[in-house]
């Protein structure tokens, strides 16, 4: 066996795996290990460092689904290239909206913008609002901080270093009504000439901001690794809009190799800049999360972009974007006589919510419940393979389902809501993309999960008949 060095302390805090996973991701980064080489299997490397297998699994699969290295069946694990980074110059960032349909005849809904509502802490909720809603905070009735109000903006640079590893500072955030809202002020600082590249498929409540604003656009496809940021560099393209932690609609994962090419492209102009729309990235249920593309970069390259819609309530309209420093001239050039699209109330309400610890604790149960959905969609669509295959199924709140079929994607569709099922192709999110079999977006965020068993079999059976 081919050993390369790895040191573990189980004295460490960080988990094993982790330890692993990080040494093995330096050395190919460094060229340490270069491609193609086969790493040990797991348990020849389990015996060597007396650890377990599942320790070694976890770590592997970690190092696959960022796309540091391959699985080939039957022949092991070896090492992808990764390309380098480009060096820091010594001198001088989902919630779809829901078809037209008449609610009340949708017995069962896929949609992939739904969230579990039986589980919203109600009590703590209302117990923080009756708190924040009183005369001794009447402060709240002024106009606040043009960015948003300070207590946030710290709560969540504290919270997206944590769980991204973005960095920055409260005065990079900036707290808008929602994605679409920001992206329009964004428009508003990049510059007049820029062209933007968008996946396809990709996210479609964008598309109408950059109608609305003529805006040209270039659509670049993705697979499995994400963006193909080669066929980016063939184009006229200054601003890249990528989903790279849970690409949308796939679930991909932009690779590792990827990721420095998108960050290369990016430094190769001053005018690029890279939107990093963060939209999920809280719902991953194997491994550690996916790292920020924003913590990746050196110069100040990659506007990142998140909200409150999924991991908290859509209907909360609260989302923010942290703008690298030379952008974050340009907008307090532009908007600091604007006033925060947020109310005070709802912003303090957030904040306090968060500084307790109970947006972390509701983070956690939703994640154990939408990882038990998962599963069990998992489960119950068995039984029908090889008719369907699925992916996407590490993360998020739906599973991308391919169903061997003569019929049309349309026809199917069709079939499901004649017996009151709602689900959507994927190509409702396409520009040139074709895919040769229907696809479809399984959402399992808003059924209950009891009901998956019952819903699985009803969409099926709507197919057979």
């Amino acid at each position: 066996m081919e050993v390369f060095f790895i040191e573990l302390s189980k004295e460490d805090q960080t988990p094993l795996y982790e330890q692993m996973y990080q040494q093995i991701r330096d050395d190919i980064v460094s060229g340490k290990l270069t491609k193609g080489q086969k790493l040990p299997s797991k348990r020849k490397l389990g015996d060597f460092l007396n650890v377990s297998q599942t320790t070694v699994e976890m770590a592997y699969d970690q190092l696959v689904a960022e796309g540091y290295i391959t699985s080939e069946p039957r022949r092991g694990f070896f090492v992808e290239y990764v390309e380098e980074l480009a060096p820091i110059p010594t001198e001088p960032t989902f919630e779809t909206e829901q078809s037209t349909r008449e609610q009340h005849s949708i017995q069962i809904d896929f949609s992939p913008g739904l969230i579990d509502t039986a589980q919203f802490p109600f009590a703590t909720w209302r117990k923080y609002a009756r708190d924040v809603i009183d005369s001794h905070e009447r402060h709240l009735l002024q106009l606040g901080h043009p960015h948003g109000d300070l207590e946030l903006r710290e709560q969540i640079a504290r919270y997206v270093y944590e769980s991204r590893g973005v960095e920055c500072t409260p005065d990079q955030i900036i707290v808008g009504s929602g994605t679409e809202q920001l992206m329009t002020l964004l428009f508003r600082i990049l510059d007049e000439s820029a062209v933007f590249a968008l996946e396809d498929p990709g996210y479609l409540a964008t598309h109408p901001m950059f109608q609305h604003d003529k805006l040209p656009v270039i659509h670049i496809p993705v697979d499995e690794d994400g963006m193909q940021v080669d066929r980016l560099n063939e184009t006229e393209a200054t601003i890249a809009y990528v989903t790279p932690s849970h690409q949308f609609p796939t679930g991909h994962v932009l690779s590792a190799s990827r990721k420095a090419k998108l960050l290369n492209w990016a430094a190769e102009h001053s005018s690029r800049f890279i939107i990093e729309d963060d939209y999920d990235s809280e719902f991953r249920y194997i491994g550690k999360p996916i790292p920020s593309l924003q913590s990746m970069d050196p110069l100040g390259k990659v506007i990142y972009l998140s909200t409150f819609s999924k991991s908290f309530m859509p209907s909360l309209r609260m989302a923010y974007m942290i703008l690298p420093i030379a952008l974050l001239e340009r907008y307090e050039r532009a908007f600091i006589h604007y006033a925060a699209t947020v109310p005070r109330f709802d912003q303090h309400l957030v904040a306090r919510f968060m500084e307790d610890g109970h947006f972390a604790r509701h983070l956690n149960r939703m994640r154990n419940l939408y990882k038990k959905k998962l599963h069990l969609i998992i489960d119950e669509l068995e039984p029908y393979a090889p008719y369907v295959s699925y992916s996407g199924e590490h993360a998020g709140m739906h599973v991308t389902l391919s169903v061997q079929e003569e019929r049309s994607e349309q026809q199917l569709v069709q079939r499901a809501q004649s017996s009151h099922i709602q689900i959507e192709p994927i190509t409702a999110y396409c520009h040139t993309v074709t895919y040769e079999q229907p696809t479809f977006l399984l959402g399992f965020g808003g059924l209950p999960l009891e009901d998956i068993p019952f819903a699985i079999r009803r969409l099926f059976d709507s197919w057979s008949h």
